[in-house]
């Protein structure tokens, strides 16, 4: 088993490959790739270096599986030359996460529905894997209606940029900047660009992928992401709208059964989910269970999770262990 990272010398690409040295992914030669200026590098994986080499060269050594994670534009450019010459990949950016002709995976709800035929794989938004993580169980059972979502997006959303200008605002350095404002000791309503409805692009994210992963279209949902001077992990504010009523106790059970998801929620002693908590780890924690008292059949949710692992690198992984266990590669 032969298994390339497109854009491992990236902040997600190097938690990858934290990732499958963490969960002893069965791998026979692993290829680390990034842009041209990268090459020749040397990246640590089980104690061994390994230099970087160029896409062209991954491609021509046909690698069984690509985990990409080097952004749109590379992944619109040479996921599909990897595809032709007979590799799955998997994508981390947003290239073709609403292409009607790829499956949108969070490994949980819908890796069931994967093929050998399925070449180029998307892996969702990091907030969007999150929130559907928490909501697919409950959904299944009462049925949503409507979502209302409000993100609190760590730095490391952005990228290491990002991260180099909030810790430089905190050190006093005057240094590039990621945002348009300072993001220490601030909130900035704005992650991605804005589209022609007055949302951004993240935003809308929410909105699409929720209803594709689901395979429900009828799903109502609204967001607003908002980015915070957190290090890493993404918070979320959940309310959500039912079909069918529901019962407290049954809905912290499912939660409790549901793989990949932990209820943290003991209010007497202040006990909830938070970033610093989920760091480095591939949980999606949740808490504030309570229903909404201002209309029937409603739910209000606190959802956490470390964005760069179960955001990105860990479910990207958890579908190559898919495909592998089951022999679609």
């Amino acid at each position: 088993m032969k298994i390339a990272i497109v854009g491992a010398t990236g902040l997600v690409g190097s938690v990858m490959l934290k990732v499958l040295e963490e969960r002893n992914f069965p791998l026979d030669e692993l290829l680390v790739v990034a842009s041209q200026r990268s090459v020749g590098k040397e990246l640590t994986f089980k104690n061994k270096q390994i230099k970087v080499i160029s896409i062209p060269e991954a491609i021509k050594q046909q690698p069984d599986i690509a985990l990409f994670s080097a952004g749109g534009s590379t992944s619109l450019e040479w996921a599909p030359k990897f595809a032709e010459a007979g590799v799955t990949v998997i994508d981390n950016s947003s290239a073709w996460r609403m292409d009607l002709e790829k499956k949108l995976v969070v490994p949980e709800i819908n890796a069931h529905t994967l093929t050998k035929t399925d070449k180029i794989i998307a892996n969702p938004n990091c907030s969007t894997i999150q929130m559907v993580m928490a909501l697919a169980p409950l959904h299944r059972k009462y049925k949503m209606k409507r979502v209302v979502v409000s993100t609190y997006q760590s730095v490391s959303g952005t990228g290491i940029k990002a991260v180099e200008q909030l810790e430089n605002e905190i050190a006093g350095i005057k240094g590039e900047m990621a945002y348009p404002h300072p993001i220490h000791k601030n909130a900035i309503p704005h992650c991605d660009i804005f589209e022609e409805n007055g949302y951004t692009k993240e935003e809308m994210k929410l909105v699409r992928e929720t209803q594709k992963i689901l395979d429900d279209r009828t799903i109502a949902v609204t967001a607003t992401a908002v980015r915070i001077p957190t290090a890493g992990g993404h918070s979320e504010a959940v309310n959500v709208e039912f079909e069918n009523d529901f019962d407290l106790a049954e809905v912290r059970q499912i939660l409790d059964h549901t793989d990949g998801v932990t209820v943290q929620d003991n209010l007497e002693v202040n006990t909830y989910p938070m970033p610093m908590y989920a760091n480095g780890k591939d949980e999606v924690y949740v808490g504030r269970i309570r229903r909404d008292g201002s209309q029937p059949n409603t739910l209000n949710l606190w959802v956490v999770s470390d964005n760069l692992r179960k955001g990105a690198a860990t479910n990207t992984v958890q579908i190559a262990e898919y495909l592998i266990k089951n022999n679609l590669v």
